[in-house]
């Protein structure tokens, strides 16, 4: 049994915060994947049996019956899931969550919640109970579309952040970020302030995000790897500095990093999941 992956992306105005909506059922092919931090935020409503996560090694794992929400995670999340799962849900952009949550993003910061924490227990039995009784994968994104648009609200200071955002992801992170205090005619400590309410992180550190990210999926894991010279072209002052951000954002050195993915086009080529998680076990 194999994996069945549906996406498409949201109609305006929540293609502005959201990437896509997505539906995933079956096997998955390791009990416990890795996800790597990301420039992203998600939320899962889960519609099979419960799932296990884990953020960051110092946090212990919990496990999730309804689905999880997660602001841009600073550090690796692992994922243990059931032999069958089954589930709906967003990858936000960065700021795109935030319009839908009761509390600053920073609360979260590495600290997946229930969805029933975030919007009550009535709220989303209810949508669970609507998407359970859907009968293919793109009504069930319908449904979540519009849980969605109805939830949607006014959010102080997102258009600061999302235009903020914007220069950082079109730069892929190389961009200094004194440039966009003056770009946005705000001071440094109101701009970060307004990330960390709204992201849950500071401006610098969605930068490293986007730069890591870009500087990742640039690599080809089935070819060799000069890894001074892509740190070098990255930007990375050197490769010390490289292996250090690699650490940070997927909790294995490079060299690690690039086995596993190995792994998994060895014993999963072609799989619908093999771009960004990595086998746990």
């Amino acid at each position: 049994m194999g994996v069945e992956y549906v996406s498409r992306v949201p109609r305006p105005p929540l293609d502005g915060l959201i990437d896509d909506l997505y539906y995933l059922a079956g096997t998955p092919p390791y009990a416990r994947l890795t996800l790597p931090a990301s420039p992203a935020a998600f939320l899962i409503v889960n519609l099979g049996a419960p799932f296990r996560v884990r953020a960051g090694t110092d946090i212990k794992t919990a496990e999730y019956t309804d689905g999880c929400v997660v602001t841009m995670p600073s550090r690796v999340l692992e994922f243990g899931y059931p032999p069958r799962t089954r589930s709906v849900g967003v990858h936000f952009k960065p700021w795109g969550l935030a319009p839908f949550l009761p509390m600053p993003a920073a609360e979260l910061c590495d600290r997946p919640l229930t969805v029933e924490q975030i919007w009550g227990r009535p709220a989303v039995a209810e949508l669970r109970d609507r998407l359970a009784t859907a009968e293919e994968p793109h009504e069930m994104l319908t449904l979540l579309e519009e849980e969605l648009r109805r939830r949607l609200g006014e959010t102080a200071g997102l258009g600061l952040v999302r235009h903020t955002s914007r220069i950082i992801a079109a730069t892929g992170g190389a961009v200094a970020i004194d440039d966009l205090r003056v770009s946005a005619g705000v001071s440094s400590t109101h701009l970060a302030q307004r990330f960390k309410q709204l992201i849950g992180v500071t401006p610098k550190r969605l930068a490293r995000s986007y730069r890591f990210t870009a500087t990742v999926f640039s690599l080809d894991p089935a070819e060799p790897v000069d890894w001074a010279e892509l740190a070098s072209g990255a930007g990375y002052f050197d490769q010390a500095h490289f292996g250090h951000e690699f650490r940070a954002f997927t909790g294995l050195t490079p060299t690690r990093y690039v086995e596993a993915r190995r792994r998994f086009l060895r014993e999963h080529p072609g799989h619908v999941l093999d771009s960004w998680p990595l086998p746990a076990d």
